[in-house]
């Protein structure tokens, strides 16, 4: 039962995994998952880890060398593995055996398809565009008439001539009631004019005599420059070309001998196996909330999300931290003063 006790910051960040904490909502089906598949990875751990305790006779219930307002933990060392590299049969040693088809070459031969003979061709007429002037009308005379010529004339017109006219005028003393005298003004209007447009004869009506000249048009015909003729014609052989495909090397067999391959095969062996050791870690008598702050920003840069960056050291930053101890080959199952160091942040 006094193993027990040991396993016990193991056993509480199982119970605690399933219960509501200032950092996390149980009630999200996504989260509530992975809480429970890592309980259960916790679990199992805790049970092996049990298992060691038991075995271990030689294991100190006190840590050694222990000092005073220091923390320290059980905590899960991995095993370390060392690579081993075998060298091993891939493929047996083997024989290919290579059919070599064989070679052919195409020829080119001319062929003769129809002899040459003579026959008699009629060599159609030649024809050639002659133009021709073409009288239309003859040369004559006609007489026209020149009508009258006019120029427009521009002229002003008198419309009324000026005169004089009294009309109300005022002054510097108004008429102030119908015993006062009104003020009359002689006034000269000028004369109006009108702009008339009208027609004046320059030139009147005549009739004379003109000269049509004959007219001429352009006649475009087709003659016969030769006539039709018929010769006899020379018509030459026809030739085909046909390719012709003839076998230049018989098919061979070839064998190819096959190296057996080998390759290089990495094994991991068992150097030493997990076992719990005493470590110093990080407690409530060591920390504060900004040690716990830079912990959970150092872990979000390293790609290990502690979903809040709140100085309280939760489930959620609880397992950011175990998974990057098992990542790292690291001792697991509380914040170590070594993890700390390996992620680079200070107290």
């Amino acid at each position: 039962m006094k193993f027990r006790y040991l396993l016990a910051p193991i056993t509480a960040a199982v119970i605690l995994s399933g219960c509501a904490t200032s950092q996390q909502n149980v009630t999200e089906t996504e989260e509530f998952k992975e809480l429970m598949s890592r309980q259960a990875q916790l679990t199992a751990e805790n049970n092996r880890l049990e298992e060691l305790l038991n075995e271990s006779s030689q294991s100190s219930l006190l840590p050694p060398n222990a000092k005073p307002n220091h923390c320290y933990a059980r905590v899960v060392v991995p095993a370390v593995y060392e690579t081993e590299t075998e060298t091993v049969l891939v493929a047996e040693e083997s024989e290919r055996v290579t059919v070599i088809p064989a070679q052919y070459e195409t020829v080119t031969e001319r062929v003769v398809v129809e002899e040459a003979y003579e026959e008699l061709r009629v060599i159609p007429a030649t024809y050639k565009t002659v133009t021709e002037q073409v009288l239309v009308s003859e040369a004559s005379t006609e007489l026209r008439t020149i009508p009258a010529e006019y120029r427009t004339v521009t002229e002003e017109v008198m419309v009324s001539p000026a005169y004089t006219t009294w009309e109300k005028g005022r002054g510097a003393i108004e008429r102030i009631d119908q015993a006062t005298g009104e003020i009359m003004c002689l006034v000269e209007v000028p004369a109006e004019y009108k702009t008339v447009t009208r027609q004046e004869l320059v030139s009147p009506e005549r009739t004379v005599e003109v000269d049509v000249p004959a007219q001429y048009k352009t006649v475009t015909r087709r003659v016969v420059d030769q006539p039709a003729r018929t010769e006899k014609v020379t018509v030459p052989a026809v030739y085909e070309t046909v390719e012709v495909v003839r076998e230049v090397r018989k098919p061979q067999k070839q064998v190819t001998k096959i190296p057996a391959e080998y390759a290089e095969v990495t094994k991991q062996r068992m150097v030493s196996d997990a076992d719990l050791e005493w470590r110093e870690i990080l407690c409530e008598t060591n920390t504060t909330e900004d040690v716990v702050r830079r912990l959970q920003l150092a872990l979000e840069q390293k790609g290990y999300d502690p979903v809040w960056i709140d100085g309280v050291y939760g489930d959620r930053t609880r397992n950011a931290v175990i998974q990057y101890q098992q990542d790292n080959g690291l001792p697991y199952g509380q914040l170590t003063m070594g993890t700390l160091q390996h992620m680079g942040v200070e107290l």
